[in-house]
């Protein structure tokens, strides 16, 4: 008869003292009390459970159940007692003893028991007052600022009760020019957290902080330093206020904006933009060192922030009756028809303008105004044919000229392409979105321009007249033409290039007739042929192949995953991996400092659920993760790769993957451990295509077609490039 399940098998550790193996029931209030008997000791009160690796967290009433077999647990001094002789020894004249006490408090600090009590007894405001009196430097102020930035991220305290001395003595280690890395990486951890946290502290950052001295931090070789300083400036500016970020809609550049944002008018330049923005594409994105996750995705949410600089014009309505508005109009029509001269009389005029305005492409020819109205695109997509006929005037005046000469039917529209191509650049680029979480989609190419946002439009309506062409389009066909134009930008951002020449050259590339014959490629390499015999063969293969996706699904569950800790109120390089046993029967997981480079040992992973435990996996807004975070709209892509493991008693393992692909794989390979159907996207998508290879390869070999085993040679490269006829 088996055990029962509140009964495991554990290892207890005492300083000084054997390992005692024994069986302990996880809900039994006198185990503790039992083990002061076996060691002689007294005063149970005085001790608590302590796992041995990991974390080291005390076990609680409420985390007791989470015991495994096998577990090493440590006796040790109760939260309380050792947060009181923490509290005492950090306050002690010994710098020696204060040093190791300040080390074990930074570790301990990750625990939120032991966080409980410290605060309880007025902790925080003692590390406080250590850093605001200037007395602690190197590795005594790194550890202290540790402890403080853990005990805080506990969300048990409010960060307004931080004093502004406190916050001018940490602004003052991120603006010296010479400070310990560790320090630094704290001081600006505790800055964006301040930032997010607090409306108030908002504006004492603001003014501490400037500019120049995150500029100096983006350019050191140190790429956690960088991160954190662009998390400092995405925080800085996702929180300036509503009624001072209305103010910065107007300016040139999305780059110059962020400058606005720090409340320094001495940055708020043409050069302080650009010096900025060329600062993040040479020593960050062009740095010698790979782009990691951490600094991806903040690359990621200052693109989306500065993009969203341009929601205020795209929901924003052209007024009719603004003649300053309509003077921009009439701007687009003096520069595209400036050779022609105005006759004087009223009625000529109107006539002409009429005219113009239909050789413009407007809908509305006479009030070509209304054809603004509408949002979004609104006033943007105004915004963005100025600066064509103002930067690339040339290149305007041929669109609108070309278009103007050919019949009528034939002619593209200049006026309502650039509206409709607006309003879909602003789809694509999610202009007015939040930034999701774990999204680290972002774009070089944006961060190579001052007007980058501009530059890409014009780049794209380019495109788009030379799509018409290729189409040989007309106006029934305008949905059609901007369909394909949609496919051509995104296939085109999706290969990542890394200027706007890069974009021009890929667009160039991908010609209405190569999306023809990637259309057709991708329809074939799908679709298979309707006939009896097929329709049958293909479901004599299906169940083989299915076999072989799933053991490819479990193959990638015994490898593993690294899986990033969400929960914490800034964004830390903090993970945890996950991988299942060779014999598919247990799944072992446990902390890491670090994401892996390749497959973790499974003795290295400390934590492990039998497989005959698991009840059901759950996904999206299911999980027990995902109940207060689903109604966000920054949460949204977390929420898509959302999944949890529900297993006895009534516990969970909780997961966020860290791409789409992965989300598919470890459902998909969870289902088939259960023996549940495999049902994910990829799954269908590798079901076609291997099913696909399969019967073509069956349907070759009915053929009499040999198919080699080996692949050809490569052949040779010639000894000589002379290729001259010999006519002798």
């Amino acid at each position: 008869m088996p055990p029962p399940s509140d009964i495991v098998k554990v290892a207890i550790e005492w300083p000084g003292a054997n390992a005692q193996l024994i069986e302990i029931d996880q809900w039994d209030c006198n185990v503790i009390i039992d083990l002061i008997f076996r060691w002689s000791l007294s005063g149970s009160e005085q001790f608590a459970l302590r796992y041995a690796d990991g974390p080291q967290l005390y076990i609680t009433e409420q985390s007791r159940g989470e015991i495994k077999n096998g577990t090493i647990l440590r006796l040790a001094i109760s939260p309380m007692r050792a947060a009181r002789q923490l509290l005492d020894r950090i306050q002690s004249h010994g710098i020696d003893a204060r040093l190791e006490a300040l080390k074990e408090l930074a570790k301990l600090s990750a625990d939120p028991t032991f966080a409980t009590e410290f605060i309880n007894m007025e902790g925080i405001g003692t590390l406080a007052r250590l850093v605001e009196s200037g007395t602690h430097f190197g590795e005594m102020l790194a550890f202290t600022l540790t402890a403080f930035l853990e005990l805080m991220d506990h969300g048990i305290v409010s960060w307004d009760l931080i004093s502004l001395s406190f916050i001018k003595q940490i602004a003052g280690y991120v603006n010296q020019p010479m400070v310990d890395v560790s320090i630094l990486q704290r001081s600006l951890a505790i800055l964006e957290s301040m930032v997010l946290n607090s409306h108030s502290l908002y504006h004492r950052v603001a003014q501490e902080i400037t500019v120049g001295q995150l500029i100096g931090h983006l350019q050191v070789s140190n790429q956690e330093i960088q991160t954190y300083a662009i998390a400092l400036i995405n925080a800085l500016f996702l929180k300036a206020p509503e009624d001072r970020r209305q103010l910065l809609y107007g300016t040139e550049s999305i780059f110059l904006c962020l400058c606005f944002c720090f409340l320094l008018q001495e940055m708020a330049s043409t050069l302080a933009q650009k010096h900025l923005r060329s600062i993040i594409l040479n020593h960050v994105i062009r740095g010698n060192r790979p782009i990691k996750a951490e600094m991806a995705h903040q690359l990621y949410v200052l693109q989306v922030l500065t993009f969203n600089l341009l929601e205020e014009r795209m929901m924003t309505k052209m007024d009719p009756t603004d003649q300053a508005q309509r003077d921009v109009i009439f701007e687009l029509r003096r520069i595209a028809f400036d050779g022609e001269n105005d006759p004087t009389g009223t009625e000529k005029r109107k006539a002409l303008y009429t005219k113009d305005y239909k050789m413009l492409g407007f809908t509305n020819h006479v009030n070509p105004a209304m054809d603004f109205t509408q949002t979004p695109p609104g006033m943007l997509a105004l915004d963005n044919m100025l600066y064509l006929a103002k930067f690339h005037q040339d290149t305007y005046i041929r669109i609108v000229l070309e278009n103007s000469s050919r019949e009528d039917k034939h002619e593209c529209p200049f006026g309502r392409c650039a509206i409709e191509l607006t309003r879909m650049l602003c789809e694509i680029l999610q202009v007015g979105e939040l930034p999701n979480e774990g999204c680290n989609d972002y774009h070089p190419m944006f961060f190579t321009h001052d007007r980058a946002w501009e530059e890409f439009f014009c780049v794209c309506i380019q495109l788009l007249n030379k799509t018409w062409k290729e189409m040989r389009a007309t106006a029934e066909d305008f949905n059609k033409v901007m369909q394909v134009v949609r496919e051509q930008i995104t296939r085109a951002l999706a290969m990542k290039p890394s200027s706007l020449e890069q974009l021009k050259s890929k667009l160039r590339s991908l010609s209405y007739s190569e999306i023809l014959r990637l259309r057709q490629s991708e329809r074939m390499s799908q679709d298979d042929f309707q006939s009896a015999p097929i329709i049958e063969l293909r479901e004599r293969i299906q169940p083989e192949i299915l076999e072989l996706i799933k053991q490819q699904r479990l193959n990638r569950l015994c490898e593993g995953s690294c899986f990033r800790k969400l929960g914490n109120r800034r964004r830390q390089e903090k993970f945890w991996f996950c991988r299942l046993s060779l014999n598919h029967k247990v799944l072992h997981y446990g902390d890491l400092d670090e994401s892996p480079q390749g497959e973790v040992p499974f003795e290295l992973l400390t934590d492990k659920i039998p497989v005959s435990d698991i009840k059901s996996v759950v996904t999206g807004k299911d999980c027990p993760h995902m109940k207060e975070k689903s109604a966000l709209k920054q949460n949204k892509e977390v929420l898509e790769l959302a999944f949890s493991i529900l297993y006895d008693p009534d516990e969970a393992l909780n997961f966020v993957a860290p791409s789409k692909y992965e989300y598919c794989i470890w459902t998909d390979g969870l289902c088939a451990l259960l023996g549940r159907e495999m049902g994910s996207d990829l799954t269908r998508s590798d079901l076609d295509t291997l099913i696909s290879m399969e019967m073509k390869l069956r349907l070759l070999d009915l053929e009499n077609i040999t198919i080699p085993e080996a692949p050809p040679p490569v052949p040779k490269e010639p000894s000589t490039y002379n290729f001259t006829y010999n006519y002798g």
